[in-house]
């Protein structure tokens, strides 16, 4: 059985550790405070964006709208060119399932369509596909700590060319978003083509058309203008939300290691309570027996 000293070590040792993921956890909730307020400024802009577009369709004559960035009217053209798919994952661990779960729906897609050409975000992306002989097509190295409105214009530009230059056929992004206040999932969301039924969600009300619009120079020169700033916009939103569900994420993780501490605690101070008071009784033990056997040699003597 462990000595007191022992002990003593290994309750000093949890404290450390203890104070370390309660200094995380007060990190983690400062930064998801900060971020979420960025998405609820963010995300309106790209609402009224999609309503727009949503409009466009309902004022087009016939709604015909001859555009690369949409499906047809009926059906889906068969795959005769790879895919990309933008995954975005943190930068480190201690984090719970959050980096799994963004890993495995990537995965999915890969089994799909193994030509899949694969654009990483986030240094764990980047050690598990490399680490699993994975090829990465291109690999961001800037942190997924700090998502900005620039850096999601470098991402959508750099999958557009391809996408422009018809050497892409659909554009895919893995990301993690919140399902509730508490909860999150990992999601595959496909960004091109769109579907025209996408932007017609009845969420996303506003009073009906009853003037004709002008398109200068044409419907397809403007939605060709706007379409490029939505997916910068999605994969911006998509950078925030993950990083609010990372923050989340370690939020849990280092509460459950906060509680796991206190219980270890409590066990260890038990123990250390039972091994002193053993040692305590001991001693007494010990004492009594030698001043019994002192009177005894002094009686004899006596």
């Amino acid at each position: 059985m462990a000595g007191t000293k022992e002990i003593k070590t290994h309750i000093e040792s949890v404290q450390e550790t203890k104070k370390i993921t309660n200094a995380m956890y007060l990190i983690a909730s400062t930064k998801l405070r900060k971020a979420r307020q960025e998405l609820d400024n963010t995300r309106p802009y790209f609402e009224a964006l999609r309503r727009e577009i949503k409009r466009i369709f309902r004022t087009v004559e016939n709604g015909v709208v001859d555009s690369p960035y949409f499906y047809p009217l009926q059906g889906e053209p068969p795959l005769d060119k790879p895919s990309a798919c933008l995954v975005i994952t943190a930068d480190k661990g201690l984090a719970g399932a959050y980096n799994q779960n963004a890993i495995k729906e990537a995965l999915k897609l890969l089994e799909l369509h193994p030509d899949t050409k694969l654009f990483v975000v986030g240094e764990y992306g980047r050690r598990f596909f490399a680490s699993h002989n994975i090829p990465i097509e291109h690999s961001f190295l800037y942190t997924a700590q700090n998502p900005t409105m620039a850096r999601a214009r470098e991402i959508s530009a750099l999958l557009l060319d391809g996408f422009q230059k018809d050497e892409l056929d659909r554009i895919y992004v893995v990301y993690t978003d919140m399902a509730n206040g508490m909860s999150f999932e990992a999601r595959c969301t496909r960004v091109l083509p769109f579907h025209r039924t996408y932007f017609a969600d009845t969420a996303l009300t506003e009073p009906p058309v009853t003037t004709q619009f002008e398109f200068l120079p044409n419907v397809n020169s403007v939605l060709d203008s706007m379409m490029p700033s939505y997916v910068s916009g999605f994969i911006y939103s998509a950078l925030i939300a993950s990083f609010c569900c990372e923050q989340q994420a370690r939020m849990t993780a280092m509460d459950s290691a906060n509680q796991n501490a206190e219980k270890l605690l409590g066990e260890l101070s038990l123990e250390f309570n039972r091994v002193r008071q053993s040692a305590i009784t001991q001693e007494i033990t010990e004492v009594s027996a030698g001043a019994r056997a002192q009177r005894k040699k002094h009686e004899k003597e006596g």
